[in-house]
């Protein structure tokens, strides 16, 4: 079984391992069952979801109709004024069949403008925060990719009191000296506040040479079991984050066997350079050209 820990202040004890449910945003239902279940055995209670993934959000709702309090539910929104983060949030509660998510988050909050509007009055944020005091959702949060988000997070915190930030993590963007820096002083504002961590991208290997390849992932992940295993421990080795998982639906259940026999030992520095050079894994993102996901 995969362990537990308080999710910020939420009162939650979620789990170390956050299903992405991504993963299910192109399934059949059968196969969205079968991996739902999959996660109850390895005691996944917590599920992030989002209105862009597909048809995820509906693979949902059979299983939630019989286990809503069994599991923290999350899902996001990408809408930046107040009328369309509001419209999305119940067009997502009507998805999922609940009367209320335990996290709504801001997805990708990152570019300028963007981040303008939903502070804004009339914005999402003020929308979103209106939804919780309605009881529609119990928590709001904020979640991102690149080299700037680390920065953009502890702005957005200065702003507003968001219970969990997310944001990309893994052995290889350790290796960049700024982002690093970044994420130190992000960790130091959420332990200041409470604020839940979550992290993406644990596995990820490099981006795809040609778009056509990307089936499954906008990113190539690690496809070799001893890699993802060394992937997966070294962030499970700060008890700091909770690792969310790719949306690779084929490389779900390595990832839960590594987490549920984790013991909290991170892998040595030499073992990961290895994979970094055997498997040729780079940076998702360079903070200019490589900003942009899929």
């Amino acid at each position: 079984m995969i362990t537990t820990q308080p999710f910020g202040t939420t009162g939650h004890q979620s789990s170390r391992v956050i299903f992405g449910a991504a993963a299910l945003g192109g399934m059949s239902q059968g196969r969205a069952d079968s991996t739902i279940e999959m996660l109850r055995d390895y005691g996944i209670n917590h599920i992030d979801t989002a209105a862009s993934y597909g048809e995820s959000e509906l693979r949902l709702t059979d299983f939630l109709a019989d286990h809503r309090s069994d599991v923290f539910l999350a899902t996001k929104t990408g809408s930046r004024t107040a009328s369309d983060a509001r419209a999305e949030l119940e067009v997502s509660l009507n998805r999922l069949g609940v009367r209320h998510v335990d996290l709504i988050q801001l997805h990708n909050l990152v570019e300028e403008a963007e981040w303008l509007t939903a502070f804004s009055p009339g914005g999402a944020v003020e929308a979103l925060f209106k939804a919780r005091d309605e009881g529609l959702c119990r928590h709001v949060g904020i979640t991102g990719h690149g080299l700037r988000i680390a920065q953009m997070h502890v702005r957005s915190l200065a702003e507003a009191p968001f219970a969990s930030v997310l944001f990309p993590w893994n052995h290889v963007l350790a290796q960049n000296a700024d982002y690093a820096a970044d994420v130190a002083m992000l960790n130091e504002v959420c332990e200041t506040y409470g604020v839940a961590r979550q992290t993406i991208k644990s596995i990820a290997r490099r981006r795809w040479d040609n778009w056509d390849q990307a089936k499954y992932s906008w990113y190539q992940p690690l496809d070799d079991p001893s890699a993802i295993g060394r992937a997966v421990e070294f962030v499970l080795s700060d008890e700091r984050y909770f690792l969310n998982t790719s949306s690779d639906a084929r490389l779900l259940q390595v990832a839960l066997d590594v987490a549920g026999a984790h013991k909290g030992d991170c892998p040595s520095d030499d073992a990961l350079k290895n994979d970094r050079d055997e498997f040729g894994m780079l940076p998702l993102f360079d903070g200019e050209a490589l900003e942009v996901i899929r």
